[in-house]
């Protein structure tokens, strides 16, 4: 061995870092296990393998070549599953649609992104030939599912293909953000950082060969988490759902023995008051980002049996980058208190270089729970950046004397333990008569109200204070509480002037992944 490369391993060939590797362990080790079950289909994790390298065939023989990009447009099926694999062995990247797009939308993104192929699901194939037609340039229509199942036949005349990965830093995947103002921004993630992300999951979400994983968070949102490669990797249970409702989560966790779900705190909302629920017979592992959990929401989730873990990331972080890691010790501490702890963010992931949070000149905030800053975040789970967009990755980023870090846009405070608290959106902090009102502070009191099912509070203008916090709130199903009731129910809990000024009720407008359209309800005060 060369001196220079002695204790280093760099003589043995490192193998580069890749997700798809964790199938082919699996295969190895799990042969004959289920690896999918997709309403009346199941495959073992051999069949799985199988099926995706003749994925990959598929691919190969319509023309795509390393580094194209393939677009999926196919709800949680095994074809979501399997897109996951086998076109990166293909050699090409994944572009995960979001089925709830428009179908200008969705064109736009495509042509973006320059997919050559676009694998579309036999209940969305309208919107596909739509997307196919107003495509800049050729684009390739595999239909999966339905009577003509083009994706079937292809599978079973290909030849199997696994292209090695070369560059662990190359693109493995390209996932669109939602696009609240202007056009959605391509992020692109590596085969490195996938692979490194999915082993935190592994790790920190408690997986194993004997997990059953529900899959109620769609695989076009941040791949999933990670999760396809995640459970593939512990050879656990993927479970499909093509619908996500009380009733579909609930039927599949007592009939097919649910360990991990992962989901946006209005699905857990759902789960919670859905009037068929019953206890889970072994504890369900809940993963859930977005909006901290109220409390009266955590206590009624506990005895459900479902066991709530607040997770914090962005599609630019491969989803959670960050983790409220549960201390033993904190089980002795009250219910309230222990619920002001879970609805902490938490502390960066295994995989995650340290998070910090920092004031306007890049220096870290003092960790004292009340100093807010920008959340900061680099490392292997950071996006390469975006795609065909330098200018956006440049003004995303923060230079600190130690490097260069992404900037969040979320404000947050980091408590005396080293914990991180999200405060708000840099963007959703209401600024009345020069106080901060923090929006999540608000909502997180107003959901403690019985009669109060979600809430979610914005700045409106006034030309007095400048803005003034008004909550959009839906009530629970018979509950009719007033304005005046909520206003004063704030005002008894927090500081008087961060109470709403008024109180819209209603349904509130939220994207396909669960998450609150704070910008739509702007703009309904706009109107």
């Amino acid at each position: 061995m060369p001196e220079s490369s002695a204790g280093h391993g760099a003589a043995f060939g490192p193998e580069p870092l890749a997700p798809t590797l964790f199938l082919d362990r699996s295969a190895l080790v799990f042969g004959d296990r289920t690896a999918m079950i997709d309403g009346d289909r199941a495959f073992s994790y051999r069949e799985l393998r199988e099926r995706c390298t003749r994925l990959a065939g598929a691919l190969a023989e319509v023309g795509v070549r390393p580094g194209d990009r393939v677009s999926t447009l196919v709800p949680n099926t095994h074809v979501a599953l399997e897109s996951h694999f086998g076109v990166a062995w293909a050699g090409a990247v994944l572009n995960a649609l979001n089925t709830r797009l428009a179908p200008g939308e969705l064109t736009w993104i495509v042509n973006h992104a320059g997919s050559r192929v676009l694998i579309c699901d036999d209940s969305l194939a309208d919107v596909g030939e739509v997307i196919v037609a107003g495509a800049d340039h050729p684009v390739h229509l595999i239909r999966c599912g339905g009577s003509a199942d083009d994706y079937e036949q292809r599978l079973a005349s290909a030849e199997p293909l696994r292209r090695e990965v070369d560059d662990e830093w190359g693109m493995l995947s390209l996932n669109y953000t939602s696009g609240t103002t202007g056009h959605p921004k391509g992020v692109m993630y590596s085969h490195r950082g996938a692979y490194l992300q999915a082993l935190a999951m592994v790790a920190q979400g408690g997986l194993d060969a004997a997990s059953v994983f529900l899959w109620t968070l769609p695989m076009f949102h941040c791949n999933g988490w990670c999760y396809p490669w995640a459970v593939t990797a512990a050879g656990g249970v993927h479970v499909a759902l093509r619908q996500v409702s009380p009733e579909t989560i609930w039927a599949a966790i007592h009939r097919q023995g649910i360990t991990h779900l992962n989901a946006a705190p209005t699905v857990l909302t759902m789960l919670a008051s859905h009037p068929g629920a019953t206890p889970a017979a072994a504890p369900v592992h809940v993963a859930v980002g977005g909006a901290p959990p109220s409390p009266s929401l955590l206590a009624r989730l506990a005895d459900l049996n479902l066991h709530v873990t607040h997770l914090y990331g962005l599609t630019e972080s491969y989803g959670p980058a960050v983790i409220c890691d549960w201390r033993p010790e904190w089980n002795a501490l009250g219910t309230a208190e222990q619920a002001r702890r879970k609805a902490r963010q938490g502390v960066a992931n295994i995989a995650c270089s340290p998070l910090r949070v920092v004031d306007a000149d890049g220096a870290d905030v003092p960790a004292d729970g009340v100093t807010p800053g920008e959340v900061v975040l680099r490392g292997n789970v950071v996006m390469l950046g975006y795609y065909r967009d330098p200018d956006a990755t440049a003004a995303a980023t923060v230079q600190r004397p130690d490097g260069a870090w992404f900037r969040t846009g979320d404000v947050g405070v980091v408590h005396p333990d080293g914990y991180m608290e999200v405060r708000d959106r840099a963007k959703d902090v209401i600024i009345s008569g020069g106080e901060n009102i923090t929006s999540i502070e608000v909502e997180q009191v107003l959901v403690r109200h019985p009669g109060v099912l979600e809430a979610a509070v914005v700045g409106a203008p006034d030309e007095t204070w400048g803005e003034v916090p008004v909550a959009f709130v839906a009530p629970r199903p018979g509950a009719s509480p007033s304005e005046a009731e909520l206003i004063e129910f704030v005002q008894e809990a927090i500081a008087r002037f961060k109470a709403p000024r008024r109180v819209i009720f209603g349904d509130l407008p939220k994207t396909s992944t669960g998450k609150i359209q704070k910008f739509v309800l702007r703009e309904r005060l706009r109107g």
